[in-house]
């Protein structure tokens, strides 16, 4: 357990005598006893409204006993095998349930433990398919800035999150090259629909630039996860995407590890748009949470090319397709087929929509509201009503607001340094698909009054004026 040993004479320091390693070695956690529904509770018996899903992750809720139960089944038959040594019953009825959910000729599922590791393998595939084409030039993923693919070495290079970038920077490739659909504050300075999407069709410029001959791949979130705040592009967008890189012969890959398995209202981020990717990767909502699973899906004609060639993938786990994670995963996406959760999303998201849109009417900080589903990002900035000033990243916005909702029993997710990775405040509100008008109402009401108290210690501080002075009227 975490308990606090006393500091030095001078009471300088606190050291925590625990030997797990947390993402701050300074910091107190709360110690989860259980969870249930929407709510996670800690061994004190406070409740926390799982504002968020975790890391929105926890799609279904806590406690759901049907997975549970498979989870149970499961272990009793077997838990591991090796990949290169058996298949598993849990394995291919996984593998076909998700090509009965994934678009066009997306049918093959490749098994591994975390969106970082399925971004990877997407890379990889990508890279391998024109390898065995004989196009062995074409070796470069191209991606955006403003975006965040994983934390490994080869995920962290294609995306765009300046600040998780910069200690590792000189183990990096210099794969995001293309500017976000920002819409909110436009890269070029450009409203939609004059814009033309620009935004899009900067992807030509950079493959002239770059040569076709020499890319392989353009990987893109369908909305912006943790480098922007559920940032969503707008209509046509990846329509235009997709056209500039089949001409170029480049493949497109979906990074739905966050928007994908019903997030946003539809099965996959990409449908929004009608457009079916080459390669898609899942991951966090794919087990809801209940176990570490991910997959990169790829499609029959890529698969095809591999295997009149080497016919293997150079990839894998030692985990990958074990039968224990892979039986969970299909509880997890059977639970939301039998449940009906993809109509549930989209009628809880407006309502969800709604209310945010309301506080957005209140707070003067809330400067956006964006995004689908059960997948919205709010930004915070200094003013609204006068424009659109963004807070420095040294006034720690964003941690104050996630640590004031989680005294008062609401998680929410970090999705802070947007802009250009030097300012820009947002968090993600995505609630498990579960979550009830009321347990919406109770969330909306304590991310109300944790903007009143974020607010009120601001102006306290002289961060922001009160907003009765003349200069925000």
């Amino acid at each position: 357990m975490e308990e606090i040993r006393e500091g030095n004479k001078e009471g300088k320091r606190l050291e925590l005598q625990t030997n797990v390693i947390k993402p701050y070695l300074d910091q107190v956690y709360p110690t989860v006893s259980h969870g249930s529904g929407v709510y996670l509770y800690d061994v004190n018996g406070k409740a926390y409204l799982d504002g968020c899903s975790g890391a929105v992750t926890a799609n279904i809720g806590h406690g759901v006993q049907e997975v549970i139960q498979a989870m149970c089944d499961q272990a009793h038959k077997v838990s591991f095998t090796y990949r290169s040594q058996f298949t598993s019953e849990p394995a291919e009825q996984l593998g076909e349930k998700i090509a009965s959910w994934t678009p066009g000729d997306l049918n093959r599922v490749f098994f591994v433990n975390s969106g970082s590791e399925a971004n990877e393998t997407a890379m990889k595939v990508a890279i391998q398919y024109w390898q065995e084409k004989g196009c062995k030039g074409k070796n470069k993923i191209l991606s955006r800035w403003m975006s965040y693919h994983g934390i490994t070495l080869g995920a962290l290079s294609l995306s765009g999150h300046i600040s998780r970038r910069k200690r590792f920077a000189s183990t990096l490739e210099p794969a995001p090259v293309l500017e976000p659909p920002y819409c909110y504050r436009c890269p070029f300075n450009l409203s939609y629909p004059d814009c033309r999407l620009h935004c899009a069709e900067q992807l030509e410029t950079v493959i002239q630039r770059v040569g076709a001959e020499n890319i392989a791949a353009f990987i893109a979130e369908p909305i912006i996860g943790a480098a922007g705040g559920a940032v969503t592009p707008p209509p046509q967008y990846y329509n235009r995407i997709k056209e500039i890189c089949e001409r170029n012969d480049i493949l497109f890959i979906a990074d739905e590890v966050m928007t994908g398995n019903g997030r946003t209202g539809e099965r996959f981020g990409i449908d929004h748009w009608g457009v079916i990717p080459d390669i898609m990767t899942l991951g966090k909502g794919m087990s809801a949470g209940y176990t570490p699973m991910a997959a990169a899906i790829v499609s029959d004609r890529i698969i095809e090319v591999i295997r009149e060639g080497s016919q293997s993938i150079m990839s894998g786990h030692t985990y990958s397709a074990n039968p224990q994670s892979a039986a969970v995963s299909l509880a997890v996406m059977n639970y939301i087929d039998e449940q009906q959760l993809l109509n549930q999303v989209n009628e809880r998201g407006l309502y969800l929509s709604r209310g945010m849109q309301q506080l957005k009417q209140k707070h003067s900080i809330i400067g956006d509201i964006r995004g689908k589903g059960l997948l919205y990002g709010i930004e915070f900035v200094k003013n609204s009503r006068v424009g659109k000033s963004p807070f420095p990243l040294s006034e720690k916005i964003t941690d104050q607001l996630i640590n004031q909702a989680m005294k008062n029993g609401l998680l929410v997710y970090n999705a802070s340094g947007a802009v250009n990775g030097q300012a820009g405040d947002a968090i993600i509100i995505a609630p498990p698909f579960v979550i009830s008008e009321r347990e919406i109402d109770h969330l909306l009401s304590m991310l109300d009054e944790t903007i009143r108290q974020l607010t009120e210690e601001l102006i306290e501080k002289g961060v922001i004026e009160n907003e009765s002075c003349p200069s925000d009227i």
